[in-house]
């Protein structure tokens, strides 16, 4: 039997990358850190750790400990909201989600759902995808509403950490420009257009893929403005700081002086779903996630690319 104790040792260990913050975070000693970390290993008979100066590293083992830890910490928290809510008599149900996502899918669904089920206590926390997935793998979330550009899909299938991935929306980004910019009338454009403009970023992961293209296409990206708002990043662009890009779900309609312009194929895009924890599912999750389809469905049939002068 793995010594469960052991195990949150390891699993700190792994959240902070050292015996000695590992053991100030458990207000132990780096000595009996490693000597917990020593007698896993021995009684497993291989190592969970690669120890160097610069830190740990888990290995393959050790990873495979982490997320069993992590999944038997979810199960019990689990257990003890269970407890909790047989005592008050309310369940709970948590919503993660970014920013643009929850601006746009959340409020209809999160009124329908309040009005079906005023019993149940319902919280909603705004995180980033990788911060936000980590709360439904420790239970401390029902459900994530995420995103991942053209990389691997946040929660692969046979995810061994118990999480599950829904579709929601393909989300393409658009160009915006000043309504004054002589390539606002355009029906469309290629990116290789854009080489000389100077460019405005609504999002740190957005600037990181638009380079990306940008080195694709040949060119370096020049940033003039940068922003954690796409909101913000297309008022600056209608007053004539740059151009942007800007997924469609976040595109401020009632700007005035911004035009819209999608870009041809291979146009990037932003897809989004839902992460949950199936074998924890809060018994309404199913319904949530039915609804935030229902309505994500709505908005991609309301979606158009107006270009606005």
């Amino acid at each position: 039997m793995i010594d469960a104790h052991r195990l949150r040792v390891l699993r700190e260990v792994a959240a902070h990358g050292s015996f000695n913050r590992a053991a100030a975070a458990m207000l132990l000693t780096p000595s009996a850190v490693s000597q917990q970390i020593a007698a896993l290993e021995r009684q497993l008979g291989t190592p969970v750790v690669t120890r160097s100066t610069r830190g740990v590293v888990l290995t393959e083992p050790g990873r495979l400990l982490v997320e069993t830890a992590e999944t038997i910490a979810a199960e019990l928290r689990h257990a003890r909201e269970r407890i909790d809510e047989l005592a008050s008599g309310r369940r709970r149900l948590t919503v993660a989600t970014f920013t643009s996502g929850g601006r746009a899918l959340l409020p209809g669904v999160l009124a329908r759902f309040v009005a079906a089920h005023p019993e149940v206590a319902t919280n909603v926390v705004e995180r980033e995808p990788e911060d936000s997935l980590p709360l439904v793998r420790r239970g401390e979330a029902d459900l994530a509403i995420a995103y991942h550009f053209d990389g691997p899909l946040p929660v692969l299938p046979g995810d061994r950490t118990g999480l599950a991935w829904t579709p929601l929306a393909e989300d393409p980004l658009s160009v915006t420009l000043p309504a004054a910019h002589p390539l606002a009338g355009r029906a469309s454009l290629d990116l290789t257009e854009l080489a000389e403009q100077p460019w405005v970023i609504g999002c740190s992961k957005t600037e990181a893929f638009l380079r990306g293209y940008a080195a694709a296409a040949g060119f370096e990206l020049r940033v003039t403005g940068s922003t954690t708002d796409y909101h913000l990043a297309q008022a600056l662009t209608a007053a004539g700081l740059g151009v942007s890009l800007v997924p469609s779900i976040c595109l401020a309609r009632d700007t005035p002086g911004l035009a819209v312009v999608p870009l041809n194929p291979p146009r990037p895009a932003r897809y989004l779903g839902i992460a949950t924890a199936p074998r924890r599912d809060h018994p309404l999750v199913p319904t949530l996630v039915e609804w935030l389809r229902e309505e994500a469905a709505a908005l991609g049939q309301q979606r158009t690319d107006p270009v606005r002068r």
